[in-house]
């Protein structure tokens, strides 16, 4: 047997010379791509939200890189990123082997980080843009719902408040009545039993009464008036404020609402306190996001798309969505800004479908007579107009759809199939809707249309489906709206920095090891990042 032969080994040997922390940094890590994006940045708006004075604060850049480099490897809480900071080579690194605690790591994020972080999120979008990653001029826009940190159990409802505030209004006037007739005051007036009663005029009229003429009975009224009822209305009020529009909210986190989340572990519907979080998408990169109370993704999507035009400075060419977006209203505010809609509506697959098709008695598939306005049902009776109805939407948007009628349908053969009311048959249509949905169809069935709609499930969703599997983020970790945008602006950052890194590395290998010739959108795209992201002289790229 031949004599093992073991390398020398000492964990207490001394070096003469120390070698710097890079050198234990492989020339391909994403420590020095999250380096090199974060040197870049103009800081500017951060450095402006110190105050000065005291003892010598952290680099800014530094924390930032720190905490970038954590989110992109799921590390998310300041606890371990500190404990990081003193066991791993690359935070040691980035870091310059300074070591702040958590406190300050948190600090940093909710102080600095609050309100100055969509910036940076805009800039790296705007490098990655430079850098032929992603274009600004297309938009896949889609949404999901994401838990709240708050408590499930601490919800406020719309409906129950203004049901017991009816009712605490109703045993105040009483109240009040019962005490102004009794002491016959001069000023006493009879209330409207509509008029709303406020916690303030409720003081001054606590304020006006005389009590020394009260009875005992009265002089307890007066008691349950000023320590029940009185508080018991302003925090009716207080809640009624904190919905605004909404119709609920939670105790411990008043930005959040009620809502139905697909990810229902007890499979029983429970609504959960979440936000309905928007995001635009450019192969597979964030480019934009935002936060909405409101459960549907109709009404989100005109202040995403102008937030999305505001923040960049320049108008979208064309945007990309599913069915949830495709209303009247949303079509005309994109014909309105001149941006071609790739947007289904409802019934968009179902209208393709042979058995849509060929049913006559479906009022789209009923003739239509333009310029003397009617239509014909499937016995050829003329269905003339009637009335105009005028709608509005939650978001104040008016429609106006038009009713027809049909003569007489008594008697008619097929009317047991064609409609089920008693009366004639009636129909409503909304022409300008009939319209936009024509202009929707024919972009959508067209061969660029059906590139974008093979395209939208790989672009939002997969990338929704990479923060939530991947990188572990299925619930918000902060209370409040503005700190859930920090804490996701920073996810959305980390996110494109990752994706950014994993598709430079793997253009680098193809050039280097498998002498493939890049194609014009690899080269336009990852070759032009720094040197120190794809690491290969210009001689072996061109010998590539």
């Amino acid at each position: 047997m031949a004599k093992v032969t073991l390398k020398e080994y000492s964990q207490n040997d001394q070096w003469l010379f120390p070698p710097s922390i890079g050198s234990f940094v492989p020339p391909n890590s994403p420590a020095r791509l999250v380096s090199d994006i974060v040197d870049q940045l103009d800081i500017t708006e951060v450095m402006d939200t110190y105050c000065g004075g005291g003892t010598s604060s952290y680099h800014p850049r530094m924390m930032l890189k720190v905490i970038f480099f954590g989110y992109m490897n799921n590390i998310y809480s300041c606890r371990k990123i500190e404990k990081q900071m003193s066991e791993n080579v690359l935070y040691m690194w980035l870091s310059g082997n300074q070591h702040p605690d958590f406190r300050t790591i948190n600090d940093f994020r909710s102080k600095h980080l609050k309100t100055t972080i969509n910036r940076l999120f805009v800039q790296v979008v705007v490098m990655l843009c430079e850098m032929g990653c992603l274009s600004l001029r297309e938009a896949y826009i889609d949404g999901t719902k994401i838990e709240s940190r708050a408590n499930r159990y601490t919800f406020v409802w719309r409906k129950s408040v203004e049901k017991n505030r009816s009712k605490l209004e109703s045993k105040i006037r009483s109240i009040l009545s019962q005490i102004e007739e009794g002491i016959a005051q001069d000023n006493h007036t009879d209330d409207d039993p509509t008029t709303p009663i406020n916690s303030e005029e409720l003081k001054e009229r606590i304020a006006r009464i005389n009590r020394e003429n009260l009875s005992k009975a009265d002089t307890k009224a007066m008691k349950e008036l000023e320590n029940k009822m009185l508080p018991k209305l302003e925090e009716y009020e207080r809640k009624l404020s904190a919905l605004g529009e909404r119709n609920s909210y939670s105790k411990t986190d008043l930005d959040a609402t009620f809502m139905r989340m697909k990810e229902d572990a007890m499979n029983n519907g429970q609504t959960k306190p979440g936000y309905n979080l928007q995001i635009a998408t450019s192969r597979q990169f964030i480019t934009f996001f935002s936060l909405f109370p409101h459960p549907t993704d109709t009404l989100t999507f005109i202040p995403f798309v102008s937030e999305f035009q505001s923040t960049y400075g320049s108008p979208l060419e064309e945007t990309t969505a599913d069915s949830g977006y495709g209303s009247e209203e949303n079509y005309t505010y994109l014909e309105n800004e001149g941006i071609t809609p790739f947007v289904k509506y409802n019934y968009f697959h179902k209208e393709q479908h042979r058995p849509f098709k060929t049913n006559p008695f479906i009022a789209n598939n009923l003739y239509y007579n333009a310029e003397a306005d009617y239509y014909v049902c499937p016995m050829g009776q003329h269905m003339e107009y009637k009335d105009t109805i005028r709608n509005v939407s939650d978001n104040g948007f008016v429609s106006y759809s038009s009713i027809y009628e049909a003569r007489n349908c008594q008697g008619c053969p097929l009317r047991t199939q064609c409609h089920k009311s008693a009366g004639n048959r009636k129909i409503s249509v909304n022409h300008n809707l009939n319209r936009l949905k024509k202009i929707a169809f024919d972009l959508l069935i067209s061969e660029e249309g059906v590139r974008r709609r093979s395209r939208r499930p790989i672009e939002p969703e997969a990338v929704f489906g990479q923060i939530k599997t991947d990188m572990g983020y299925k619930r918000f970790r902060h209370f409040g709206k503005d700190m859930v945008m920090m804490d996701f602006g920073i996810l959305a950052t980390a996110f494109n920095l990752k994706k950014l890194w994993k598709r430079s590395a793997k253009t680098a290998f193809f050039v280097r090891y498998c002498k493939i010739q890049p194609s014009k959108m690899a080269i336009q795209g990852f070759l032009s990042i720094p040197e120190s992201v794809v690491h290969f002289s210009e001689q072996e790229r061109l010998a590539a």
